[in-house]
């Protein structure tokens, strides 16, 4: 019998989710998967059949807290408060799961605790490898004893403190998670009519994602007031604010489910670095804002920075504050865009090639011990994707 993998996925945002399906459904369907998840209806449709077990988050407060936990935490952990019985079931959840499955891997996207439990219970692990300043002890012990890192960016987007004995077990995946249309100038054209903007209006999107609070709508009001000839619509979540006056051509559309229609349509995006954000608008090769949103380890500051070393978009550390800040800001994301240099850093293929680099680790983790023990069913064989 095939042994399993299981696949702990973080629940803010959408981005670990959505690779996690990716990546899944580009397993064969006789490879057994387990995903562990503090909330199952983020997913996107599992193609296969997948188990899915719920956790008990690791970083919400649950109310059945028992002690008064004084004590700093140690460098080599980020999440470890005492006397939370809900870490407690959602550890003992996966340590009882290694035990009974016996599972060739376990994925962690992300969490480093979880990554280094595995480590302790004689799990082999594949950590992700996210953009930030993640020279703690805690992030390197988990990438040091996984079997390989998955990087959900291109390559060209590797940071330059990240040392070379990470980068060799590695696998880069640009665009995992995210569906990729390549734009043309008919999708163009329907995408805007099916917007109501006119082909010849100036249109600037700006994309707020899921993953904290949303953008302030203040700045925008600024940027639309000095640019009464350019249409500014918002999507994704926006704090509105008590001062800000609005023009006419600063739209808020909410939440919706063709963001990349919106990104086709637009002249210029202004967005932050989250994950799915980045592969979206990488996809759509439209000229880039990028505003990093505040992140632990400095996430989206480190994404922004590695875009706009790679010239895949323009990055401001914050949004401008006045009109001839946004003129000159748009003006410089507009003159920058290198749409060769985004449609670089995305690949169509990358589910079924993560799916691959997979199966060969796999592999390589279970040959020694199946010609040791003369088992040779127990060998996985390679992926054909």
């Amino acid at each position: 019998m095939t042994r399993p993998i299981g696949y702990f996925v973080h629940h803010q945002g959408r981005g670990h989710a959505e690779r996690c399906a990716a990546v899944v459904n580009a397993l064969p369907a006789a490879q057994p998967v387990t995903v562990f998840c503090a909330r199952p209806d983020i997913f996107p449709n599992f193609t296969r059949p997948v188990e899915v077990v719920a956790l008990p988050s690791l970083f919400e407060a649950s109310g059945e807290e028992d002690i008064s936990d004084f004590t700093s935490a140690p460098d080599t952990v980020h999440c470890a408060p005492l006397g939370w019985p809900g870490i407690r079931r959602a550890m003992a959840t996966l340590a009882s799961w290694f035990d009974s499955a016996n599972p060739v891997l376990m994925m962690s996207d992300v969490s480093a605790e979880v990554a280094q439990l595995a480590r302790l219970c004689s799990v082999p692990h594949v950590k992700v490898l996210q953009h930030g300043l993640r020279d703690d002890p805690g992030h390197q012990a988990a990438y040091d004893g996984a079997v390989g890192l998955l990087c959900p960016a291109a390559r060209a987007l590797a940071q330059p403190d990240w040392p070379e004995r990470h980068l060799a077990k590695t696998h880069f995946a640009g665009g995992l998670g995210v569906e990729v249309q390549r734009p043309d100038s008919a999708r163009r054209a329907a995408a805007r009519a099916a917007l109501g903007v006119a082909p010849e209006q100036r249109l600037v999107v700006v994309m707020s994602g899921g993953g904290g609070t949303g953008f302030a709508s203040a700045p925008f009001g600024i940027a639309a007031r000095a640019m009464p000839e350019t249409a500014f619509i918002t999507i994704g979540q926006m704090a509105r604010d008590w001062h800000a006056t609005e023009p006419a051509n600063l739209q808020h559309h909410g939440w919706v489910k063709n963001a990349p229609d919106y990104l086709a349509a637009a002249d210029l995006v202004v967005a932050s670095t989250g994950n799915t954000t980045c592969h979206q608008i990488l996809a759509a090769e439209t000229p880039w804002l990028a505003v990093p949103e505040w992140r632990y380890f400095d996430e989206q500051v480190e994404k922004a920075r590695a875009l706009d070393r790679a010239g895949a978009a323009h990055h401001l550390p914050s949004f401008p504050a006045s009109a001839g800040q946004w003129r000159a800001a748009l003006q410089q994301a507009l003159a920058r865009h290198d749409l060769q240099v985004q449609r670089a850093l995305v690949d169509e293929n990358a589910a079924a090639g993560t799916a691959r680099w997979l199966g060969e680790l796999t592999q390589r983790l279970l040959s020694k011990t199946a010609i040791e023990t003369g088992d040779i069913n127990d060998v996985v064989h390679p992926i054909r994707a």
